[in-house]
């Protein structure tokens, strides 16, 4: 069998020479725009922002007097309100300016010249310029206010755990989604000794304390009673105090911020003992945990009493459940069950349920990852109101 050497291509001239195809150009100034999203998310993206949108503005719409209205007027007197809602949340310098531009856009006033070869001037161009100057405006108002909000996020974030803590016979996985920037959630998981403070730590009386708690509220305010709720845990936590009197001190502190209650906390904290494989928990008007035991039982943990900040004499209960090798404990804030896609069905319950039953005995980590997974597909592009924490557990 014989065989042929492809001989090597000839050479092209100098001069014509095949340049690279430039990388720039119009599909690559879309792909910036876009960050590589496909039409259908850029539409599911711009429904959920615009679903957002009327919701801000028709808060302040008195809409019991527009129904009240027939035909077209009830249209223009929808549109009436919702326009001066909007137009409401501008400073007052902005609001003239876009009653101006409006004027133009829809009166389109001319203008001639009486001189030797007439001129008209149309001032419709002058409404488009006057809202390109709002939109930065308002753009430069944003980009600084996330700017401010990024850093208070950072900040938040060195308030949480970046990892889980090794202790003996259980393994923990923790997530937060915040529905805003910043949030009101809060989660954590660290060791407390019952020594006193000063005195050595004893392996044997070491505890694992778990907590996660939802502010009521959202964004920066929620974000700094967070802040401050993790404040005061830590330094109760360094005390040598039973559970509940840590939750006793909780709720006096919380009822001395909280507005007369309107800022309460919701609240879960339970202190794993290894020597006896119980967990000792206080719920503190939270959406009580879910132990889902090797047996395929589900139970709630609900022993507690009400959520931090409402009655500064609350006595508390707690109680116990031991943990067998196998069982796993997720405890969640309502961000989760509360969650809704684009036609406003909620995630709810008995979805969670049906997941935390089919899990198989996997990580804490694997089975947390299953879990948000299943709440991002089902939520979708919709723009979530809440903010989603979980705390996932599974006993070694």
């Amino acid at each position: 069998m014989s065989s042929t050497t492809p001989s090597a291509p000839a050479p092209v001239p100098k001069g014509r020479q095949k340049k690279p195809r430039s990388q720039g150009g119009l599909p690559a100034f879309w792909r910036r725009i876009t960050e590589g999203l496909e039409l259908e998310q850029l539409w599911g993206q711009f429904k959920a922002d615009a679903k957002e949108g009327y919701g801000l503005y028709s808060r302040d719409v008195d809409w019991e007097k527009v129904r009240q209205k027939k035909g077209l007027r009830k249209a223009f007197s929808a549109a009436w309100a919702l326009f001066q809602a909007m137009l409401m949340k501008l400073s007052p310098a902005r609001r003239v300016l876009l009653l101006i531009a409006v004027f133009l856009l829809i009166f389109n006033p001319e203008f001639h010249t009486a001189s030797k070869g007439q001129v008209s001037f149309n001032l419709q161009g002058l409404a488009g310029t006057i809202l390109f100057l709002l939109l930065a405006m308002e753009l430069a108002d944003r980009v600084t206010m996330k700017r401010d909000l990024e850093i208070a996020r950072e900040i938040q974030s060195w308030l949480v755990p970046a990892a889980a803590p090794s202790f003996p016979g259980v393994d923990i996985a923790f997530a937060t989604r915040p529905a805003n920037t910043v949030a009101g959630d809060y989660y954590d998981a660290f060791v407390r000794s019952g020594a006193p403070a000063g005195e050595a730590h004893s392996t044997e009386d070491a505890r694992l304390l778990v907590v996660v708690a939802d502010v009521a509220g959202k964004s920066v305010p929620a974000a700094l009673l967070m802040a401050t709720f993790q404040a005061s845990l830590r330094a109760l936590a360094a005390t040598p105090s039973s559970l509940l009197d840590l939750v006793a001190g909780l709720n006096r502190y919380a009822c001395a911020h909280s507005l007369g209650g309107l800022r309460f906390t919701t609240a879960f904290l339970g202190e794993w003992d290894p020597r006896t494989r119980t967990l000792a928990y206080v719920n503190a008007g939270h959406n009580p945990p879910l132990l889902r035991h090797v047996s395929g039982s589900i139970e709630r943990l609900e022993t507690g009493g009400l959520p931090l900040g409402i009655e500064i004499d609350k006595t508390y209960e707690s109680a116990s459940a031991t943990l067998d090798p196998g069982d796993l404990l997720l405890i969640y804030t309502d961000g989760v069950i509360e969650a809704f896609d684009v036609d406003n069905v909620e995630y709810g319950e008995p979805r969670l349920l049906s997941l935390l039953l089919s899990v198989p005995a996997e990580s804490a980590a694997e089975t947390l990852k299953r879990l948000m997974g299943d709440v991002d597909a089902f939520v979708g592009p919709a723009r979530q109101h809440d903010d989603v924490t979980c705390l996932v557990l599974r006993s070694l």
